[in-house]
Parts: structure tokens; C-alpha cells; sequence
């Protein structure tokens, strides 16, 4: 298979995949909370439904970084494909793609110029301090392995087995992140009920539509760089199964939890944060 049509491969199965990950946490969530819920394929449907409808522009958007914005995001989350299953590339460029993501999620919020909008852009701002430090994950793998490279880190468990066994503690400090992009997540402060959909509120039609299919693509990443550093070398089924078992636990966290205040939110990320870091450097110490 040329590379082409490999990238392009990855982007459809992490899109497809991702957008039925998304529709089953809500039938999850749902049925926890003795409720119907919607179709597993409910996110795909809404994907595909944003275009075939007609795209507007709020008066008050800063044209064309407004629709530039949206368009990035997207492509972002197409890099992360090919710097992930593609090309099994440095884990400092996955970090270097999520960061962007902050930024552009963040202006794409002040962009439009909606008053909730740019509450989430701020907002942003605020979780993106909150999950800088579980970016020390980085350097609790790189001091267990010696590489960054993810071709790399596989290989080494291939050898001395998953690292989620020798530190499950910055496992925990990941899962933390994968968390925070979720739906209806407890730190999902950047889309609150209260801002209505935050940075996404005046976005419809085709921009809408790429922004559901990179928080498809994102989610679909996201898990597969948690299976793929903690767990090591595994067959499509395993990633599919591994996959689905992550999505049913945060479904059940959703469910389960309140919405965390944008100060609470923090608190609490940090504290997981310094809990898995000096709890990590110390259990390699001892062991």
C-alpha cells in the first residue's frame, strides 16, 4: 500500500471509529441514567447531516480566521494520524499537535465573537494549564524507555512487557487527558451546558462538520496512543477491543460525575498530575 493511500486509510477508520465511540458513551451514559438515548451511530449521522445544511457566518466573526480556524483543526488531528499509526513517529510531535489543538480551540472561540465563545476560549486557557502538567507523562516514559519514538516504546514492551505494569501511575496521568476531551466529561469546561457549546456555539453547517470529525479523529488518537505506549504491540482487534473497554469507562465517569467548575477542574487534574509524577519517579526508584 502506498503512503497515500495509507494515510488516507487511517483517517477514515479513525473517524468511523471514533464517531461510534462517541455514539456508544452516549447510549452508555443514557442507559446508566434510565434513559433510551440515541443510536450508537447518532455522531456519525450529525456529522454527515452538518453538510448537507446551509453554512452561516455570525456578523460579529473576524472573517476568513474564522473559518480558516476550523479548517486547521481538522488538519491538526490528520497529522496526528500520520505521526501516529502512519509513521509511528516521536510522541513529542502527538504532544505538539494536542498543543495546537489548544490554540486553535481556543480561537475558534474568540473568533466568532459570540459572548460564549469567548468565555470557552477562555476557559480553554484554564484547562490548558491544567493538563500541562500531565504532560510530564513525556518524561516519566522517556526515563523508563530512553526513546520518544513510538516504534520504539513498542519494541521495548515487546521485550519487557507493558508499561502500564511498571508505571501504571502515569497510565493514570494519560487517562486523566483522554478524560478532559471527552463529552460531557467532569473537565470538559471548554463545552459546559452553561456556554451552550462553548467555542463550537456559532459554528454550523460545513464548518460544524469539520469540527466533528476532527473531535472524532481526536478521540480515536487519543486512545490509540494510550493503547500503544502503555500496552505495547497489539492486533486490530485487540486496539478495537482496548478501545471500547476505555470508551465504556469514561461512559461510566460521565454518568456518574457533575460537571467540575473551571477551578475545581484544575485542582483536581493537578493534583493527579503531582500524584502520578513523584509516585511514578518514585516506584521506578524502588523497583
Amino acid at each position: 500500500m502506498n503512503l497515500m493511500a495509507n494515510i488516507l486509510l487511517n483517517v477514515l477508520v479513525a473517524f468511523l471509529v471514533g464517531s461510534l465511540l462517541f455514539g456508544l458513551q452516549r447510549k452508555i451514559m443514557a442507559r446508566i441514567q434510565m434513559r433510551p438515548g440515541p443510536p450508537i451511530i447518532q455522531h456519525l449521522l450529525h456529522t454527515f447531516k452538518f453538510y448537507v445544511k446551509e453554512s452561516s457566518f455570525p456578523r460579529t466573526a473576524a472573517m476568513p480566521f474564522y473559518v480558516a480556524i476550523a479548517s486547521m483543526l481538522c488538519a491538526i488531528w490528520v497529522s496526528a494520524v500520520i505521526v501516529g499509526p502512519v509513521a509511528q513517529g516521536s510522541l513529542l510531535l502527538f504532544f505538539g499537535i494536542y498543543a495546537l489543538h489548544k490554540i486553535v480551540e481556543h480561537n475558534a472561540g474568540s473568533s466568532s465573537g459570540s459572548p460564549y465563545g469567548k468565555l470557552s476560549c477562555v476557559r480553554a486557557v484554564f484547562s490548558a494549564a491544567a493538563e500541562v502538567p500531565l504532560f510530564a507523562v513525556l518524561i516519566i516514559i522517556y526515563l523508563q524507555t530512553n526513546t520518544m519514538v513510538i516504534h520504539d516504546i513498542i519494541q521495548y514492551q515487546s521485550v519487557n512487557g507493558p508499561l502500564i505494569y511498571t508505571i501504571p501511575l502515569a497510565a493514570v496521568m494519560f487517562f486523566v487527558l483522554i478524560l478532559s476531551k471527552a463529552p460531557y466529561s467532569p473537565f470538559a469546561i471548554t463545552k459546559g451546558k452553561d456556554i451552550i457549546s462553548g467555542y463550537e456555539t456559532e459554528h454550523f453547517g460545513v464548518l460544524r462538520g469539520y469540527l466533528m470529525i476532527s473531535e472524532s479523529i481526536a478521540w480515536y488518537m487519543l486512545l490509540w496512543v494510550f493503547l500503544t505506549v502503555f500496552i505495547g504491540p497489539m492486533s486490530i482487534l485487540g486496539y478495537l477491543i482496548g478501545m471500547l473497554v476505555l470508551s465504556v469507562i469514561t461512559a461510566f465517569i460521565n454518568a456518574t460525575t457533575p460537571l467540575l467548575n473551571p477551578n475545581h477542574s484544575i485542582m483536581v487534574q493537578v493534583i493527579f498530575a503531582f500524584i502520578g509524577i513523584f509516585g511514578s519517579i518514585l516506584l521506578m526508584m524502588v523497583f
